[in-house]
């Protein structure tokens, strides 16, 4: 809540602290989205909330939704590994899931949605391609379409 007045120019505000009971990380094995659980964990922490870590394998259309990608699946608890590690570091505890979908962000916003997730943290890699910042599919995507708050993390501008 706002509280404004005539005769002061300074704005007073009040405001509840934010909390969060469940929140939704995408990784992808990046240094951004390890960045992103690291962040979410103490999100989480000041609310006693819950963090769920999820990676998407992206199934083409020419195979079967549930089609067995031993390699893909691997490497995907691998993420999930280390997205573990990235949380036992800020002395916190998540669970995580492998999902495949055909679309990586379609998922995630249903993830989110079916878990009831109070926010999506997704961290972003420094792009710059063509000199313009570029975020890329997957988190556009979320931003635009997933019904909680989003809380994009982009990693600092390499010298």
């Amino acid at each position: 809540m706002s509280v404004f007045s005539r005769h002061e120019r300074s704005v007073k505000t009040k405001e509840a602290p934010i909390t969060y009971k469940s929140i939704l990380v995408p990784v992808n094995g990046s240094e951004a989205s390890l960045m992103a659980v690291e962040f979410a964990c103490n999100l989480a922490k000041k609310s006693r909330g819950k963090v769920h870590v999820v990676h998407v394998i992206e199934v083409r259309r020419s195979l079967p939704l549930d089609a067995d990608l031993v390699p893909e699946a691997q490497r995907g608890e691998d993420i999930l590994s280390q997205a573990e590690m990235a949380a036992k570091r800020q002395d916190f505890e998540v669970e995580g899931d492998l999902l495949q979908a055909r679309d990586a962000g379609h998922a995630i916003v249903d993830e989110a949605v079916e878990r009831q997730a109070d926010a999506i943290v997704v961290g972003v890699p420094f792009r710059r391609p063509f000199g313009d910042f570029e975020m890329g599919r997957v988190p556009s995507h979320v931003l635009k379409t997933a019904p909680c708050e989003v809380i994009l993390l982009r990693m600092p501008a390499e010298s």
